[in-house]
């Protein structure tokens, strides 16, 4: 049977719904899938790794920030995002942004300001302290850094940035 007639096949059981008995559920027989592909594993890699980086905030006498307010932060730009533009860029709702903005307001990192190009709009900038804080998050991301590389190998490591970047540039 040829390729092309073998994707004949399988489209017309997709389109009714039937499978070839020997291969009913190949992904019943195992399930492995589930729990290493690739979404799945790049996932627990970021949990474990920011993790690391709350961890190191905590100890640096940063306290009370969680992942939601790290979406905010390394969205927002060093001169000011507009809390609308913060919402696109990390993928959630205005209202949701907004209450993290309130939070990151209250513990004093951020505030809001009247955005000079529009006078009913606000932009969301970085308070003096939230300098202090987004230094403090970079020591700790490199820190986190470094000990992913020393855990990976520094070559297995350098490949696997370079192919995330290239991964997330090419599309």
């Amino acid at each position: 049977m040829s390729s092309t007639q073998k994707k004949k096949q399988g489209a017309a059981r997709v389109a009714t719904g039937s499978a070839p008995a020997s291969s009913a559920r190949p992904h019943a027989a195992d399930p492995s899938w589930r729990r290493e592909n690739i979404g799945r594993l790049l996932n627990e890699a970021i949990a474990r790794f920011e993790s690391n980086i709350l961890r190191q905030m905590e100890e640096a006498g940063y306290h009370g920030f969680s992942l939601s307010h790290i979406t905010v932060t390394r969205n927002l730009d060093l001169a000011g995002t507009r809390a609308t533009e913060l919402a696109r860029r990390a993928g959630i709702t205005k209202q949701s942004i907004s209450e993290l903005i309130n939070q990151l307001e209250a513990g004093g990192i951020v505030q809001r300001k009247p955005d000079p190009a529009d006078g009913r709009a606000k932009i969301v900038t970085f308070t003096q302290a939230g300098l202090d804080w987004l230094e403090a998050f970079g020591a700790a991301l490199r820190h986190a850094e470094e000990q992913m590389a020393t855990e990976l190998g520094h070559a297995r490591y350098k490949a696997l940035k370079e192919s995330l970047k290239a991964y997330t540039t090419s599309s």
